[in-house]
């Protein structure tokens, strides 16, 4: 008779040993890509839970894809830390954690006095299996009608020259 398999529990943090930093439901967090010449995915983490004994400790996250991870790429007006929310789920080991990270509203991200390599933006909800953005458009700052890059100062429009 094969043994009973030990029920998970969900918990409130777990503390990432390889960082020892505490991470919590909510928390945005960096995660170790299996090819290391990538960069590191950006995560929302929905639940904590573990085995029984507390041992193998798994997150449920939402992942952020970067733009050339989507379908049409990156174009000229994401920012280079530009993030979109998708509707891609999954479940990983809490040992893939490399670190915490904060994504910001676009308005918040403009307003920071110095951008760390933990800060991220989103705009957009991304849908994985279409393509689709949420919303579907964004404020313009110009008269060529293309959205605002938060890396490039805007003192006059490359496209336009206005």
């Amino acid at each position: 008779m094969a043994k009973a398999k030990a029920p998970r529990r969900t918990l409130e943090s777990y503390t990432v040993k390889s960082i020892n930093k505490s991470v919590r439901v909510g928390d945005c967090v960096l995660m170790r890509p299996s090819d290391p010449a990538k960069p590191s995915y950006v995560a929302r983490i929905d639940r904590i839970e573990s085995d029984g004994r507390g041992t193998n400790v798994k997150v449920h996250v939402r992942w952020y894809y970067r733009p050339e991870e989507s379908i049409g790429g990156r174009r000229q007006f994401h920012g280079s830390k530009e993030v979109f929310l998708s509707d891609h789920y999954d479940i990983q080991s809490a040992d893939t954690i490399e670190g915490k990270c904060t994504v910001h509203t676009f308005k918040s991200y403009t307003k920071l006095d110095a951008v760390g390599n933990e800060d991220f933006f989103c705009r957009f909800e991304y849908n994985s299996s279409t393509g689709a953005f949420n919303p579907d458009r964004v404020a313009v700052y110009c008269k060529c009608e293309m959205p605002y890059n938060p890396d490039d100062l805007m003192v006059q429009c490359e496209g336009c020259t206005d």
